[in-house]
C-alpha cells in the first residue's frame, strides 16, 4: 500500500525531478540540473550544468508536444548525465580500452566522439525499445486474429506490452548493479518527497519518506502503455503492416498525453490521483529500493544544488 507521506497533502509543490544514475543521483529543477555522485575516495562530486534541449522551445512548451520534447530531451541528456557518472564513480566499464575501430573514430573525430556514440545509442535504445514493447506485443496478437474481432487486438496487445515490461523489470531487477540503480532511485524519491513534505533535507528526515513518487518515470511508463492501449482500441485495422506502422507513428502523440496525465497528477491529491497512481506505485517497489545513508546524503547534495540556484 502507499504509505502515509504518499496521501498527505503535499506542503511544498515543485516541479523537481530526478534521475538515478552510477553511484548518484541527477536532479532536474526548470533550467539546471545538478548531478551529484560518489567518487572512489568516498567523496561527493557535485556537478551543475543548464539543461539544454528542445522542451523549451517553440511549439514544445504546448501541452502533448511539451511531453515528446521532455521525453526526447530525457533520452539524450540522461545517457549523456548516465555515462558522466560512471566516469566519476571510476566504473570499470567506463574505463575500458578502446577497440581497434573506436581509436579509428577517436583519431578522425576527435572530441565529437563521445557526442556520436550517445546519439548512437539513444538511436539503439529506442529502436529496441519499440521492438520489445511495440513491434513484438503486435506480432504475437496476430496470432489471436482469426479469434477475436478487430477491436479487441489493441487489447490483446496493450496486456501483452504490460506483461513484456513487467517481466522486463523483473529480469533486470536480478542484476547486482542495477540494484544499488534503484537504491538510488529510492534515495532520489526519499529526498523529494521530504521537501515537498516541508522538513529540513536532513538524512533523518528523509530515511522515513515514502521511496514512492506519483512523477516517477516508472509510473510514466506504465501510463504510456495504458493510455496506448485506449488509443490502439480505436486505431483499428485487420492489416498486420498497417497496425505497425500506426503503432510506431502514434507512439509521440502517446507520450504527450501520458507526460500531462503525470504532470497533472503531480499537482494533485485527490482521491482519483490516488486511483490512477497505485498501479504506478506497485511498479515502484520492484525499481526503487530502500537506500543506506551514503546514498541518501547524496541525493540530498544533489537536490540542494538545484535549490542554490532555483529556490523552492
Amino acid at each position: 500500500m502507499v504509505s502515509s507521506l504518499d496521501k498527505e497533502k503535499k506542503v511544498r509543490q515543485t516541479s523537481i525531478g530526478g534521475q538515478a544514475v552510477i553511484e548518484g543521483v541527477m536532479m532536474r529543477g526548470k533550467k539546471m540540473y545538478a548531478m551529484a555522485v560518489r567518487n572512489p575516495e568516498g567523496g561527493i562530486t557535485l556537478e551543475k550544468n543548464e539543461w539544454g534541449g528542445i522542451s523549451t522551445k517553440g511549439l514544445f512548451k504546448y501541452p502533448i508536444f511539451r511531453g515528446i520534447g521532455a521525453f526526447v530531451d530525457s533520452l539524450i541528456t540522461g545517457t549523456k548525465i548516465l555515462m558522466h557518472s560512471a566516469e566519476i564513480a571510476g566504473e570499470d566499464w567506463a574505463e575500458e580500452e578502446l577497440s581497434p575501430f573506436e581509436k579509428f573514430l577517436q583519431d578522425k573525430l576527435g572530441d565529437k566522439i563521445n557526442d556520436i556514440l550517445i546519439y548512437f545509442s539513444v538511436t539503439l535504445s529506442l529502436v529496441l525499445g519499440m521492438g520489445l514493447f511495440f513491434v513484438l506485443p503486435v506480432w504475437l496478437g496476430n496470432f489471436f486474429k482469426e479469434m477475436v474481432p478487430v477491436w479487441a487486438l489493441g487489447v490483446i496487445e496493450g496486456l501483452l506490452r504490460i506483461a513484456i515490461f513487467l517481466i522486463y523489470l523483473f529480469l533486470i531487477s536480478r542484476m547486482k548493479e542495477i540494484k544499488r540503480v534503484f537504491q538510488y532511485h529510492g534515495a532520489e524519491h526519499k529526498t523529494i518527497n521530504c521537501f515537498e513534505s516541508g522538513l529540513d533535507l536532513t538524512v533523518d528526515n528523509v530515511k522515513p519518506c515514502s521511496r514512492l513518487h506519483k512523477r516517477c518515470g516508472t509510473s510514466f511508463l506504465l501510463f504510456v502503455m495504458i493510455i496506448s492501449m485506449i488509443v490502439f482500441f480505436f486505431v483499428r485495422t485487420d492489416t498486420l503492416v498497417l497496425r505497425l506502422i500506426s503503432r510506431i507513428l502514434l507512439v509521440p502523440f502517446i507520450a504527450g498525453i501520458s507526460y500531462e496525465v503525470i504532470r497533472w497528477a503531480g499537482k494533485s491529491d485527490s482521491k482519483i490521483v490516488e486511483i490512477i497512481s497505485y498501479p504506478g506505485f506497485c511498479l515502484q517497489k520492484i525499481t526503487t529500493a530502500e537506500p543506506d545513508e551514503a546514498q541518501i546524503e547524496t541525493a540530498i547534495a544533489a537536490m540542494k544544488g538545484v535549490l542554490e540556484d532555483e529556490g523552492e
